[in-house]
């Protein structure tokens, strides 16, 4: 058996059209390529700056927010108050108690603080005993940025509350936490809420 002879395809060269036309379709792949990256780039830089304009946003907000932390002192006869901004400064105080408790307002100025007295009499009118958390409500006018601000929040004091023998029940003072900021309206109303609670 004889082997059929193979034909041999003819070569075709590419002209010079059909090489531009070629090229000119890379080049345009190239391009689209480019193009999709550099989208994408700035997709993900511009979601970077969002993020980042955010947390400074976010920064400047905790920053200007009003909070106010308590150091126990005198073996638990005070708290003293002051801003956890240091920036901030307190210039007047009003506390105000359960009505169970105090129906008077107390008004401190320039020694923002909490006194065991002011809170020992009417806990023991009240007969509560032992471990105890009072809602305080407190309007601060404080200074930041040379402006005076006002903040309207309900903290919580713990304390302690023991009998003695011959001298009836002492309170102790042991801390201070935020309960609620930003109270509208009737603060001596939503401190006794809280309180009743």
């Amino acid at each position: 058996m004889s082997e059929a002879p193979r034909r041999k395809l003819p070569i075709r060269w590419l002209t010079l059209a059909e090489l531009v036309g070629i090229l000119a379709l890379v080049v345009a792949a190239l391009g689209w390529w480019d193009n999709h990256r550099e989208k994408q780039q700035e997709a993900l830089d511009r979601a970077q700056a969002e993020h980042a304009k955010a947390a400074e946003a976010r920064h400047a907000a905790l920053k200007s927010t009003f909070l106010l932390v308590g150091q126990v002192g005198d073996d638990g006869e005070r708290i003293r108050l002051a801003s956890a901004h240091p920036d901030q400064v307190i210039q007047t105080q009003t506390l105000i108690f359960p009505s169970q408790i105090r129906t008077s307002l107390v008004e401190t100025t320039g020694n923002p603080r909490i006194d065991r007295g002011w809170l020992e009499d009417g806990l023991r009118k009240a007969g509560r005993e032992g471990a105890l958390r009072v809602p305080i409500g407190i309007e601060t006018a404080f200074v930041d940025d040379g402006e005076i601000r006002t903040d309207r929040s309900i903290y919580v004091v713990g304390l302690t509350l023991k009998n003695r023998l011959l001298r009836g029940p002492s309170v102790k003072l042991e801390g201070l936490s935020l309960a609620k900021r930003g109270v509208g309206g009737d603060l001596r109303a939503a401190v006794d809420s809280a309180w009743g609670h």
